[in-house]
């Protein structure tokens, strides 16, 4: 396997917890779980410490990196620059057939929060940004992205729990739906600013709380 797939594999593995922040990464389970070789993780477990998701401790091996939440509000600043952007972009080239499987994942969104199921709400949660910085076209936006939520997974997670929190969070996103839907990019790149400001805000009094 080559180690830039292999590398994919682990990083999509953090982003949706299967990985956690503090978790060991040890080549040979790596090596068997992946079908790679040894060589192949150790490359991998490099490139992923250069995007700041693992770090290789001396004589320990290497875990995925923990970040702080100071760390978690200058990563999510950022995301709120990019996201606006890919946003804007996702509206401009959205088609009708990509319209309706974002009002699908809307309506999937609010079934979630009906029945209180937080777990599946996250889920379509993370789905929803990777699908706007899909049909958004820019892949370099994109892979910042990808990296930056896969950092802030731990605290994503834990926003989500708080009580209340998916109240708030779902009509923020049935926002973005609806704008990018309608073909408005200034609405569409508005409305991710009014989320991201949210979670923002969320985490800012999270930190006042430690």
């Amino acid at each position: 396997m080559v180690h830039g797939h292999l590398a994919d594999l682990v990083r999509e593995a953090i982003l949706v917890g299967e990985l956690e922040p503090g978790d060991r990464l040890v080549e040979a389970d790596l090596a068997g779980r992946y079908g790679a070789s040894r060589g192949a993780v150790r490359a991998a477990l490099m490139e992923l410490a250069h995007e700041g998701l693992v770090e290789r401790l001396p004589n320990r091996g290497a875990r995925v990196r923990e970040v702080g939440l100071a760390e978690a509000i200058a990563i999510t600043e950022v995301r709120l620059a990019v996201e606006a952007l890919c946003a804007a972009k996702a509206a401009e080239r959205v088609s009708d057939e990509q319209i309706a499987e974002l009002r699908s994942l809307g309506r999937q969104m609010q079934t979630a929060v009906a029945t209180g199921d937080v777990e599946v709400y996250s889920g379509l949660n993370q789905l929803l940004h990777r699908r706007i910085r899909e049909i958004s076209d820019q892949p370099v936006a994109a892979q910042v992205l990808s990296r930056l939520r896969a950092q802030n997974v731990r605290h994503q997670f834990a926003l989500a729990r708080r009580p209340g929190r998916v109240q708030v969070s779902l009509p923020e996103h049935l926002a973005i739906i609806d704008e990018i839907c309608a073909r408005s990019p200034g609405g569409a790149e508005r409305a991710v600013r009014r989320h991201i400001t949210s979670v923002l805000e969320e985490l800012q009094r999270t930190a006042e709380e430690v």
